[in-house]
C-alpha cells in the first residue's frame, strides 16, 4: 500500500474465502454499531454512512446491516466501544490500532501479547499518534489531473498519494464529503472514503515482507478494526 498509512481489512480481499469473509461481516458490523450510537439516520450521521457504504462494498446483507444499526442504537444489546492503540512494529515502524470491542482489558491483552510475541511493543498514548493527524481519506481509482487537483484543494484536499494505479486524497476532517462529492462530479470513481490517521512522513522498511506479515496477523485479531502505520509499503 505503497504511500498510505492505513491499512484496512476491506483491502485484503478477505471476501474470498468464507471463513474470513463472516470475519470481515463481524467486524464491519461493530464498526456500524459504533457509528449509529451518534443517530441511526446515515442521511444525518456521516460516520454511519461511511460505515454502511464500506459495508454495502463487501456485499454484506442489508439484515445484517439493519442488526448492526439496531444494536448501536440499544435495541440490539451489548455495548460497544471503540479504542485506539499505539505502538511499535518491526523494523521500528509506527502503528496505531483502533479496535471495537466490549470487553477493553480483553482487547488490550490481546493487542499487547501480539506485539510482545511478533517483535513488536505496545506504546502508551501518544507513544507514536504524534506521528500522525486524523484526516479525511478518499481513495480513487485513477490519477488525478492538474486541473481536478486544484479543484479539489478548493474543496478542502490537503495532499494527493499515490496508491496503486490510483491516489489517496487527503483532506480536512470536515471537509471529507465535500472533496468525495466533488470528485464524483469530476467524473473520479471513488472506490472509499473515511476518515483515519495519516502518517506525516512514511518510513521504507528493508524487510517489507516481516512487516506485512506483522501487520496480516494484527488484522486477523477479531477486535482489530483498522490500522495505520508510516511504513510505506
Amino acid at each position: 500500500m505503497s504511500g498510505h498509512s492505513k491499512w484496512a481489512t476491506t483491502k485484503r480481499q478477505k471476501e474470498e474465502v468464507d471463513a474470513k469473509r463472516s470475519g470481515l461481516f463481524t467486524k464491519l458490523s461493530k464498526n456500524i454499531s459504533v457509528a449509529a450510537r451518534e443517530g441511526t439516520d446515515p442521511k444525518m450521521n456521516f460516520k454511519l454512512r461511511i460505515a454502511i457504504d464500506k459495508a454495502k462494498a463487501a456485499s454484506m446483507p442489508k439484515d445484517n446491516i439493519e442488526r448492526a444499526v439496531a444494536r448501536g442504537s440499544g435495541a440490539g444489546g451489548g455495548q460497544l466501544e471503540r479504542v485506539l492503540y499505539e505502538g511499535f512494529g518491526p523494523e521500528g515502524i509506527a502503528v496505531m490500532v483502533e479496535a471495537v470491542t466490549d470487553n477493553k482489558n480483553r482487547t488490550f491483552s490481546e493487542i499487547k501479547q501480539y506485539f510482545s510475541r511478533n517483535g513488536g511493543n505496545l506504546g502508551s498514548a501518544n507513544s507514536v499518534g504524534w506521528m500522525f493527524e486524523l484526516r479525511g481519506v478518499i481513495e480513487i481509482s485513477s490519477a488525478l489531473t492538474d486541473e481536478q487537483e486544484l479543484v479539489l484543494i478548493d474543496a478542502g484536499l490537503l495532499e494527493v498519494r499515490t496508491h496503486g494505479e490510483g491516489q489517496l486524497l487527503n483532506t480536512e476532517l470536515s471537509k471529507l464529503q465535500a472533496v468525495k462529492e466533488r470528485a464524483e462530479k469530476l467524473g473520479m470513481t471513488v472506490v472509499e472514503a473515511s476518515t483515519g490517521y495519516v502518517a506525516k512522513e512514511l518510513l521504507t522498511p528493508k524487510k517489507e515482507e516481516a512487516v506485512l506479515a506483522f501487520l496480516d496477523g494484527l488484522d486477523e485479531l477479531d477486535d482489530v478494526d483498522s490500522i495505520y502505520t508510516n511504513a510505506n509499503i
